[in-house]
C-alpha cells in the first residue's frame, strides 16, 4: 500500500530534512485540501506527523487533525511526541485509526507494551528510526533523531511483537528526505526476520523506480512525503506502480 504523509507545524504543511527543524521547507497548501487531493488520487490511508506536538505536547494540533479526520475521506494514522496515555487517547478521541509511537517504545517499553494489550495492535504503529553504523548495527535514534539510544532494532522488536505489536514504521535516517532511494536491504532483512510484522518503509523515495526496487523486499506499505509535495511523480502513478510491481 502507498501511504502519503503530511508533516504539520502550526497548521502549515512542511517537510524537515532528516528531522532537522532548522532545515524546514514550507508548502502553501491547506492540510484539509491535501487530504482531499490524496483521497482523490486513490489513497486509503494518510500518515500525519504533528511536529508542533512533537516539540511541545501542549501545542498538539488536535483541532486541525480532527478536521482532517472529519472529512472521512480515508483512514488516518498520526503521531508526534506521544509521551503519555493522555496523548494517545487525545488522538484516538480525535478519530485517528492508529497512533504512531516512537521514542517512548525505547524509553518506556513496558508502558507501550501495556498499551498494546489495552488498546490492541491495530491502534498502534511503532515508529522505529534507525542509524546503521559501519559494522551494520541498527540502533534506534530518539528525540527527533538527536540521540542514539544504543537500543538495537531486532531485540526491541522481539519484545514488542511478543506483546502483540503488528504495525512497524521503519526509517533509515540516512535516507530520509534525500530522494536518493530507500534502504531496500534493510527492509528485506527485517521482513525475513519478522515476517508477521506489517512493515511500513519510510525515507528516500524520489522516483517511481525506487518503488519498483523496494517491492521485492516484501515490505507491506511505503510512506511518501517530500517526493509528492515536490511533484517528483503523481500519487496515482505511485499507487499504480506499487500495485503492478
Amino acid at each position: 500500500m502507498i501511504i502519503p504523509a503530511i508533516d504539520l507545524i502550526d497548521g502549515q504543511v512542511v517537510r524537515l530534512y532528516q528531522g532537522d527543524y532548522q532545515q524546514k521547507t514550507q508548502y502553501a497548501l491547506s492540510p484539509v485540501d491535501v487530504v482531499h487531493r490524496y483521497a482523490d488520487a486513490g489513497a486509503t490511508w494518510l500518515h500525519i506527523v504533528d511536529l508542533s506536538g512533537a516539540k511541545d505536547p501542549e501545542k498538539r494540533q488536535l483541532t486541525l487533525i480532527s478536521e482532517m479526520v472529519a472529512t472521512k475521506r480515508m483512514q488516518f494514522q498520526a503521531g508526534g511526541g506521544i509521551r503519555s496515555e493522555a496523548d494517545l487517547m487525545q488522538l484516538l478521541d480525535a478519530g485517528v485509526d492508529r497512533v504512531v509511537i516512537g521514542s517512548l517504545a525505547v524509553k518506556q517499553p513496558d508502558l507501550v507494551k501495556s498499551w498494546l494489550k489495552k488498546y490492541g495492535a491495530e491502534k498502534i504503529v511503532l515508529a522505529l528510526d534507525v542509524n546503521i553504523d559501519a559494522s551494520g548495527r541498527k540502533c534506534i535514534a530518539t528525540h527527533g533523531w538527536q540521540q542514539d539510544s544504543g537500543t538495537e532494532l531486532a531485540p526491541l522488536l522481539n519484545e514488542m511483537t511478543e506483546a502483540g505489536a503488528r504495525h512497524v514504521l521503519c526509517t533509515d535516517i540516512a535516507c530520509d528526505g534525500t530522494l536518493q532511494g530507500p534502504n531496500t536491504s534493510l527492509y528485506q532483512q527485517m521482513k525475513q526476520q519478522f515476517p508477521d510484522v506489517i512493515w511500513q518503509a519510510s525515507g528516500g523515495i524520489g522516483g517511481l523506480e525506487h518503488l519498483r526496487e523496494l517491492k521485492p523486499s516484501g515490505v507491506n506499505s511505503v510512506i511518501l512525503g517530500r517526493a509528492l509535495l515536490e511533484g517528483k511523480f503523481e500519487l496515482s502513478e505511485a499507487i499504480a506502480v506499487w500495485e503492478k510491481s
